[in-house]
C-alpha cells in the first residue's frame, strides 16, 4: 500500500534465524513494514517448505510466512557457519532467533557474544517456555502451549466435547505479536540510549497475558463468568449472537415483543429451556435472512455469519478492503497471499517481493550488507558453510 512519506522502517536490517511461525511472523510483519529482513534457513530448509500447495518450489505456508524476505542457506555446523553470521550481525539492527535455549550458545552466537560484535543489536529469542527455567529445554510447538495454557480444555468444555486442538495456531501468533511489539520498543529505546538488548519471549506468557478469560480463575471468580456468545440456526444461515442468552431474551421480550411461555412456579432450568425455545421459534418464523438481520438491527445484537474458510475470502469487508494480495509467484504469474494489516495515513507497508527461494541471496546479502569479499564467500561455499541457492 502506497504512502507519501515511504515505509516506517526503511533502513532497518533484520536477520531472522527463526523457522515455522512464531519468528517468522514477525519478521514478515518487519518486512511489510519496510525493513529488510533475510532468512537465514539452514540446509534442510525451513520445514514449512513442506507443506501446502507449492508453486516454483514455494509452498504456500512458506509464501504466507516469508513473503518479502531475503534469503541466505548457512550450515551453523559447518567450519564457519557461525563465522559468517558473526560477519551480518555488525550490519544487523534486529536479530529473531526461535531456537531452543542453548542452542545459539552452542554455536557462539548467544546475546553477550553478539553484544560485544554489536553493542546496538535487539535480539529477540522466542521459546515456549523462556530462556531460563525448569522447562526451557522442552519442545514447545503451538499444540502444547494451547494445552498447557488451559485453552485445550476450556474449549473441550465450552463445546461439550473431548480436549482437541484448536484449528489455529494461536500461541505462535501471540509469541510472534507480542515479540514485535518488543522489537519496535527496543529500537525506539535504543534511540534514546545507543544500546540493543535481548528480549526473552516465551510462549506460555504471550498466551497468557491475551487471555481475556484467565481472571476469573485468578481471583477464583468462575461462577461469575458469563455465558458464551451463541450459534443459533436462522432462516438466514447458522449466526452467532454477540451476548449471553440472558440479555438476548431481554431483547427479544422488550423489544420484539416474544412473550414468555414459563409456567407460574417453574424451576430456573424448565424457565432456561422454556425461554430458549421461544426464541428460536421466533428466528424459524422469520421469513429470511432480511427479517432475520433486520430483527436483530432492532435489537442492537451484533451478529456474524458462520463462514467457512472459502467463504470468509469472499467476504464484502475482506474484499473491500483488498485483504487477500497478489504476489509474484516465481512463475510468471501471480498467487493469493493474505495482505498487511497496516493501514496508515502517510506511511506505506506491504509487500515488496515473493517469499524467496533457499538461499536466492546469499551473494546480494554478503556483498550488500558486510562487503565480503569473493575470495571469502568462495571459502564459505567450499566448506559448506554457505550453500547455493536452490530453485526447486
Amino acid at each position: 500500500m502506497q504512502g507519501s512519506q515511504g515505509y516506517p522502517l526503511e533502513g532497518i536490517k533484520v536477520l531472522d534465524m527463526s523457522r515455522v511461525l512464531a519468528g517468522p511472523f514477525a519478521g514478515r510483519m518487519l518486512s511489510d513494514l519496510g525493513a529488510d529482513v533475510v532468512k537465514v534457513e539452514p540446509p534442510d530448509g525451513d520445514i514449512t517448505r513442506l507443506w501446502g500447495h507449492t508453486v516454483a518450489g514455494i509452498s504456500g505456508y512458506f509464501q504466507q510466512q516469508n513473503v518479502g524476505k531475503r534469503d541466505i542457506c548457512v550450515d551453523l555446523a559447518a567450519p564457519g557457519g557461525p563465522d559468517l553470521i558473526k560477519a551480518l550481525v555488525p550490519h544487523a539492527d534486529v536479530l529473531i532467533e526461535n531456537f531452543r535455549p542453548g542452542i545459539m550458545t552452542r554455536y557462539g552466537l548467544d546475546y553477550p557474544q553478539l553484544q560485544v560484535l554489536n553493542p546496538s543489536l535487539v535480539m529477540l529469542s522466542v521459546s515456549g517456555f523462556g530462556q531460563e527455567g525448569p522447562e526451557s529445554q522442552r519442545a514447545a510447538y503451538a499444540a502444547i502451549i494451547h494445552a498447557e495454557s488451559g485453552l485445550m480444555a476450556r474449549q473441550a468444555k465450552t463445546s461439550s466435547a473431548p480436549p482437541a486442538d484448536v484449528a489455529i495456531s494461536v500461541a505462535d501468533f501471540n509469541a510472534g505479536m507480542h515479540g514485535l511489539v518488543a522489537l519496535l520498543s527496543a529500537l525506539l529505546m535504543r534511540q534514546r540510549t545507543g544500546e540493543g538488548q535481548h528480549i526473552d519471549m516465551a510462549m506460555t506468557d504471550s498466551m497468557l497475558i491475551n487471555d481475556d478469560q484467565l481472571h476469573y480463575w485468578i481471583d477464583d471468580a468462575v461462577h461469575l463468568k458469563p455465558m458464551q456468545s451463541e450459534v443459533w440456526q436462522t432462516p438466514g444461515g447458522p449466526m452467532i449472537l454477540s451476548g449471553d442468552f440472558r440479555h438476548i431474551w431481554r431483547q427479544l421480550n422488550q423489544v420484539c415483543g416474544v412473550k414468555d411461555p414459563t409456567p407460574p412456579g417453574a424451576e430456573l432450568e424448565e424457565k432456561i429451556r422454556h425461554r430458549r425455545a421461544a426464541a428460536q421459534a421466533f428466528f424459524d418464523g422469520l421469513p429470511d435472512r432480511n427479517a432475520v438481520i433486520a430483527a436483530l438491527t432492532e435489537m442492537n445484537i451484533a451478529w456474524g455469519d458462520v463462514r467457512d474458510s472459502y467463504q470468509a475470502l469472499k467476504q464484502p469487508t475482506v474484499v473491500h478492503r483488498g485483504t487477500i494480495a497478489q504476489v509474484d509467484d516465481r512463475a510468471g504469474g501471480e498467487r493469493r497471499v493474505v495482505g498487511t494489516p497496516y493501514r496508515f495515513s502517510q506511511a506505506a507497508s506491504g509487500h515488496r517481493r515473493g517469499a524467496p527461494h533457499k538461499g536466492e541471496h546469499n551473494l546480494e546479502v554478503l556483498r550488500e550488507w558486510a562487503a565480503v569479499d569473493d575470495a571469502q564467500i568462495e571459502r564459505w561455499l567450499a566448506d559448506r558453510a554457505l550453500l547455493a541457492a536452490d530453485f526447486n
